[in-house]
């Protein structure tokens, strides 16, 4: 529902996942303990972690530059974006020599490793990428929910490096030339930036072969990983967006926990119960909405919200100060948590029968967790979420909201913001 277009971390592959940045991300050179289906090892400074899997053939392959927005100027944001993109203008990696690639090694695998070499970064290439990115960009200016999105996040990280776009902005991404693209290249393409997962029927042996002999050829490099910030707020916040739409876009973001805190997964359940509550009561009692939820954003420092697009976001704010309210005063039954918490082992399982899904899993628990094992420890973590973990969970962190409104402002009575 809510867009996540901000990465700070970037995946480079043609079809991939991008995730946000972590809190705690270490990459040492060994991690003890380390079981007889998933390792980690380092090829020419590259991080690699592997999951063996023998149950079907499928190797799926997943690299990530990291660092993101950090890596960022206002005048560069967007050209990550850009180098990605001008490699997907190649899609017969095998015949193609203008990559550094695993696709035509690794027979099988879900999603292809390319990057595009720096001497053929070609003018022509990057002319028709800058276009597509750029009709993006204003795109994404035109759409409710991602004008909404842009200007929750703009006060939320407000004086944080995740204010800048990795995806860019129209001023940003028609200034970059095909000098800095290159530049950059040479800069940030380099193995200690990076961080490949490996879920399949493959050995060690045959990944770091693999590697050196193609993206481990890359210069090393020097960079290190140094934890984000949290986003800092001081009291409620808003942002008016004054369109006449037919229904109007309400977004509040409210920071949380760090992933490595216990009660990063208290203020999942938390929100996940509010969701569940705002959906009773502001769709199915009154029809007031098609699109009302407490989201939870899976982030390095954890976000939580309120969203609902609505033709009545007064009598809505009143419904979702109400839920709030018992949310964060009285216990939820623990007969309701225990379903909950069946319920989220059910998705969790189903989210993660696939190879590319057990790898999205890995990155998720290294980059914000520090540990890529944390991601076996999820059901556990969520065992231990108490009734009153979930109380004080949205006592502590769902306030301080930071509103985005997009929509016709003479329908929003402001002050009702004011107790969020």
């Amino acid at each position: 529902m809510i867009p996540m277009h901000r990465f700070a971390i970037v995946a480079l592959m043609a079809t991939g996942f991008a995730v946000r940045p972590a809190a705690g991300m270490r990459f040492p050179r060994h991690v003890p303990g380390d079981t007889a289906a998933t390792i980690r090892f380092e090829v020419n400074g590259l991080s690699v972690i592997l999951r063996r899997n023998t149950a079907n053939d499928v190797v799926a392959a997943n690299l990530y530059l990291l660092g993101g927005a950090r890596q960022l100027t206002e005048s560069t944001a967007g050209i990550e974006a850009m180098l990605l993109a001008v490699s997907e203008r190649y899609p017969d990696l095998k015949a193609n020599q203008n990559f550094l690639s695993l696709q035509s090694q690794l027979e099988g695998t879900e999603n292809r490793i390319a990057v595009a070499r720096r001497d053929y970064i070609e003018a022509v290439d990057v002319a028709i990428v800058r276009d597509q990115l750029v009709s993006l960009a204003r795109e994404r200016r035109t759409q409710p929910d991602d004008a909404a999105t842009e200007l929750a996040d703009s006060l939320l990280y407000r004086d944080h490096p995740y204010l800048i776009p990795p995806a860019g902005s129209e001023a940003s991404l028609t200034s970059i030339t095909v000098t800095q693209m290159k530049q950059y290249h040479a800069q940030q393409l380099v193995t200690s930036r990076m961080l490949l997962i490996v879920v399949g029927n493959v050995d060690r042996a045959q990944i770091e072969k693999l590697v050196r002999q193609s993206i481990g050829t890359l210069p090393r490099g020097s960079y290190k990983w140094s934890t984000p910030p949290p986003p800092t707020t001081s009291g409620t916040a808003l942002a008016l967006d004054n369109r006449a739409l037919p229904t109007n876009y309400l977004l509040g973001y409210a920071a949380g926990p760090p992933a490595t805190d216990s009660d990063y997964t208290a203020l999942r359940v938390a929100t996940a119960v509010l969701s569940g509550r705002l959906f009773t009561e502001v769709r199915s009692r009154r029809n007031l909405s098609y699109a009302v939820e407490a989201p939870f954003l899976e982030r390095a420092h954890a976000v939580g919200g309120l969203y609902v697009t609505t033709v009545a976001p007064n009598e809505v704010l009143r419904l979702m100060r109400q839920e709030l309210n018992a949310l964060q005063n009285e216990t939820v039954d623990p007969a309701g948590l225990k379903r909950l918490e069946q319920q989220f082992i059910t998705e969790y399982y189903l989210k993660n029968e696939t190879n590319a899904d057990q790898a999205n899993a890995l990155a998720k628990a290294e980059l914000y967790q520090g540990d890529y094992r944390a991601a076996d420890r999820f059901m556990e973590s969520l065992r231990r979420v108490t009734p009153e973990d979930v109380r004080r969970a949205a006592r502590q962190y769902l306030r301080n909201f930071q509103f985005a409104y997009v929509g016709d402002s003479s329908k929003l009575d402001r002050s009702l913001l004011q107790q969020f």
